[in-house]
């Protein structure tokens, strides 16, 4: 009724002024009115899944107040030595595609073509990770995190909150309670839904936990990591190959180094937490420079602060996480680790959260307006992917430190190189499929599986080794992979 009277009230002539009359009421309506109209949306969690999430549910209109515990990174330096470097591939790059913030991160990351794999003897050998011109991409934690609150906190229907602690979630109500850990003020955030993207100990899934047939685990390995430094150089360059994630490999356990644009590395040592060689077992400055001066003997020189980064630095742990469904009704949603926390060793864990959220925004393309249809079709779809990423990760971790300087393992790297060369759309390698693909993570888990009993095969011919390259020999292998014309 308002807006006729003022429609009303324009004393112009013709159906013109008067559309246009209409126009001026309507774009000049009370902010707050604008605001009412929208759904509001709690993102529990502000790290990178929450803050990507936030940007692509302001890009729909919807209003979101995202909480998270810590304060805000970009003021205050809190991530030192608890976090590894991650590995940025094309499932990530997507999803930052999507919100026009691709070239950006780009721009601050560093291109690993291969691993460089390093041996007791000081010797050094190059895998590369795809065909020519492949290659992911080594990027802060951090500086990540930093540049996705920011990208949120550009749209003015999205409001960052520090310091917020999640003591209680009230899912039919999608009502969650939040408690200042510096005041000790609590606030309880009303919404529409909302979404938990509060990593591996999530509270909102910790809610969830209660509900009637939900199901969750978690899983601790035996393994813990640690965070250790290579700084640069006097003249601020790289101590060792840019263009490589460094691994020392060791059996049971290994070193990794991932490059940094300040021509730094940031290590870390993947260790048993018991046993004879273990984080149990270095104690003091002596253990540790002995242990680290036998077996990662060509990287000591490059670690001035060893021993300080070692007992400094905190001993994490590793877990897994796998849960279902990762919705409640219209109300709630899980993504991210929150919802599939893995292992590290694939470098998936990042680009499978933000995978989460590119397949969510496509959902919301057809389903946006049946929200509880949109939440379970996530849920069911994504649920085998968290669940073969997990896996995957986990076999990755043994391929790493146990198989990169095993002569079976390299002659199997060597024929499927080939295959992939003569079949590049029939044979694919299982790294390409999970790093450089679309494909769903299930599915490349079946296909690897595939691989394996083949290869498995193939390695068990007598002389394999001296003449897998022959024409003959080579046409039998195709002949076994059921490989014929592209």
């Amino acid at each position: 009724m308002k807006r006729r009277a003022k429609v009303g009230k324009c004393e112009v002539a013709g159906l013109t002024a008067v559309i246009l009359c209409k126009a001026w009421v309507i774009y000049n309506l009370p902010a707050t009115e604008q605001k009412d109209n929208m759904e509001k949306n709690t993102v529990v969690g502000a790290g990178l899944v929450g803050s990507l999430l936030a940007v692509y549910l302001a890009k729909r209109g919807e209003k979101v107040d995202v909480y998270e515990r810590r304060p805000d990174m970009r003021k205050a330096n809190i991530s030192a030595g608890k976090s590894i470097n991650l590995a940025l591939s094309d499932r990530g790059l997507k999803a930052l595609r999507g919100v026009g913030i691709e070239q950006e991160i780009i721009d601050i990351s560093i291109p690993m073509k291969g691993r460089m794999v390093h041996m007791t003897d000081g010797t050094v050998s190059f895998q590369p990770y795809g065909k020519e011109g492949q290659s992911i991409l080594s990027v802060s934690r951090g500086e990540l995190n930093r540049k996705l609150m920011t990208l949120a906190e550009r749209h003015a229907n999205v409001t960052l909150h520090f310091n917020q602690r999640c003591t209680g979630v009230d899912l039919d109500g999608a009502a969650c309670t939040f408690v200042d850990d510096g005041t000790g003020v609590e606030t309880v955030a009303q919404a529409d839904r909302v979404f938990g993207t509060d990593g591996a100990f999530s509270a909102v899934r910790g809610r969830m936990q209660f509900l009637d047939r939900f199901n969750s685990s978690q899983q601790y390995l035996e393994h813990g990591y640690k965070e250790l430094t290579i700084p640069p150089t006097a003249d601020g360059g790289f101590r060792l190959e840019k263009h490589c994630l460094h691994i020392w490999p060791r059996g049971n356990y290994m070193l990794i180094a991932l490059p940094n644009l300040d021509g730094s590395f940031t290590c870390t040592l993947f260790f048993p937490f018991e046993g004879e060689r273990s984080f149990a077992s270095l104690q003091t400055a002596k253990d540790v420079t002995a242990f680290f001066g036998e077996v990662f003997a060509d990287a000591v020189p490059h670690m001035p602060t060893l021993v300080e980064d070692y007992f400094t630095n905190p001993t994490s742990s590793l877990v897994i996480v796998r849960c279902s469904p990762w919705n409640y009704k219209d109300k709630a949603l899980l993504l991210g680790d929150a919802a599939h926390a893995i292992v590290p060793f694939y470098g998936q864990g990042m680009n499978c959260g933000f995978e989460d959220c590119t397949v969510f925004d496509e959902l919301a393309d057809t389903l946006w307006d049946d929200k509880e249809t949109m939440f379970s079709r996530f849920s069911s779809l994504r649920k085998p992917d968290g669940d073969a990423i997990a896996d995957l990760a986990l076999r990755n971790f043994i391929e790493m430190r146990d198989l990169v300087a095993d002569e079976r393992f390299l002659l199997r790297k060597k024929i499927e190189k080939a295959l992939n060369e003569r079949h590049p759309t029939q044979w694919i390698p299982l790294y390409s499929m999970v790093t450089f693909s679309h494909l769903r993570y299930s599915d490349a888990l079946d296909y690897g599986k595939r691989h394996d009993r083949i290869m498995e095969e193939v390695l068990g011919w007598p002389d394999i080794a001296e003449n897998w390259d022959t024409p003959e020999v080579m046409r039998r292998i195709e002949e076994v992979a059921g490989l014929g014309g592209n």
